[in-house]
């Protein structure tokens, strides 16, 4: 008998200890989710209920030629972004993981703070510094090209601008990743191998790379994932131009929502980059997981 009541008492804390859980992720993701897809298929405005169109909404979606830039436009971003961010995480981590005592603190504290910036401080930094007129960088652009040039009102270069910005800003939180996998890499491992005869690029590549791959998957998937979503640093810096150029997924959802009223088009929107940014992610993190067993 008193198995049984401590059985139920257990339960009951398990519960009582899963509910707040459940009920926040109801709440807060469950039920916009399930709210979303039910707009998507009606032609409600932001605010309110709609008449059900079924889909009418990824009909218009898929022969929108604005979709189409967008979607291509945040391709192009991912690839100006992901890798080249992890790449210079992970050197930087392996120039400040060498420093040691006050030195090592400092060049961490000078990576990161970037990232504790507020996006809207960050993109008026480098609105700054790149001004057509009285931008301090613009006479290192005009040393490599000829003339001053207004990289956030140029298509060609507006997008790998937008891309430097988001690699200053968000690079520190990478670093610290590799950092602390550079950090569980047991030291006598490199003891041992350097006692094989072992080349500084051979301790990379045969102890460091194949241990911090784990953590390498990691910043890729999640910095996948982060610029899938780019949106602030665009509205703010060139607001999806110049023609289009800069035009991403996440603006397309804002333009409809909030300046066309279009609740149900931009929910459908929402769904399919939703939808987008978990198959990427997925299959992504699932190819880097096999990778790092070979």
């Amino acid at each position: 008998m008193s198995m049984i009541r401590n059985r139920s008492r257990h339960r009951l804390v398990a519960y009582t200890l899963v509910l707040p859980f459940v009920a926040i992720f109801a709440l807060v993701f469950a039920y916009p989710v399930i709210e979303v897809v039910r707009l998507s298929f009606t032609d409600a405005p932001l605010i309110g209920s709609g008449n059900w169109v079924g889909l009418a909404n990824y009909e218009k979606l898929f022969s929108d030629r604005l979709f189409y830039t967008s979607l291509k436009n945040n391709g192009y971003f991912v690839l100006l972004t992901v890798v080249p961010t992890t790449v210079i995480a992970l050197l930087i981590a392996l120039a400040v993981n060498r420093l040691s005592g006050r030195m090592q603190a400092l060049a961490l504290v000078m990576f990161f703070m970037p990232y504790v910036l507020p996006v809207s401080v960050v993109t008026q930094i480098w609105a700054w510094m790149l001004d057509f007129q009285f931008g301090i960088l613009q006479p290192v652009i005009e040393f490599f090209t000829g003339k001053p040039v207004p990289v956030f009102k140029n298509p060609f270069w507006v997008m790998p601008a937008v891309a430097v910005v988001t690699i200053w800003w968000t690079n520190g939180f990478n670093v610290l990743l590799f950092i602390a996998g550079l950090r569980n890499i047991p030291e006598e491992l490199y003891e041992a191998a350097r006692l094989d005869g072992a080349t500084s690029r051979q301790l990379f590549f045969r102890v460091t790379w194949p241990l911090l791959w784990p953590v390498t998957a990691l910043v890729l998937t999640l910095q996948l994932i982060l610029q899938l979503k780019i949106f602030d640093q665009i509205y703010l810096l060139s607001e999806g131009g110049p023609f289009n150029s800069s035009y991403v997924l996440l603006l397309m959802v804002y333009r409809e929502a909030f300046q066309l009223n279009n609740g149900g088009y931009a929910a459908a929107i929402s769904l399919v980059l939703f939808l987008l940014i978990v198959v990427v992610s997925v299959l992504q993190f699932q190819v880097l997981r096999v990778g790092g067993r070979k």
